[in-house]
């Protein structure tokens, strides 16, 4: 991850990675990610059954995905088509989000860091 993003707000140094908000808001029904990936409604909820992808659900109960997902569906889609096993792509899935957990734990110490050799105040950071 590419962090550009260096702020100070209230008195507090932020470091923050590139704003892909949008990207994460669960808004987009099961039909438009069948148009979006051109997968079948039944091969997505087996993805979902294999816990590679992971809907939020309506009030109405149905399927809540995001652009991000819509993003994952197709990357698992197109190894699942080279012959990965989807227990290999959650494995991998489950690599890539300890990695990511790692970044997150090293910003925030290069955060309190900086506020610390700046003599900022400390607060939460996000």
């Amino acid at each position: 991850m590419v962090y550009n993003i260096i702020t100070v707000e209230r008195g507090e140094i932020k470091i923050m990675a590139n704003d892909s908000s949008y990207k994460d808001k669960k808004v987009i029904t099961i039909g438009i990610v069948r148009d979006l990936t051109g997968l079948s409604e039944r091969q997505i909820r087996y993805y979902e059954e294999r816990k590679l992808i992971f809907p939020e659900r309506s009030s109405g109960g149905s399927r809540k995905y995001s652009f991000a997902d819509v993003e994952l569906l197709v990357e698992i889609a197109n190894k699942i088509e080279d012959g990965v096993q989807t227990h290999e792509i959650r494995k991998e899935m489950l690599r890539a989000q300890k990695k990511q957990n790692q970044n997150d734990v090293t910003r925030k110490m290069i955060q309190g860091q900086l506020n610390a050799q700046f003599g900022l105040r400390k607060g939460p950071s996000s």
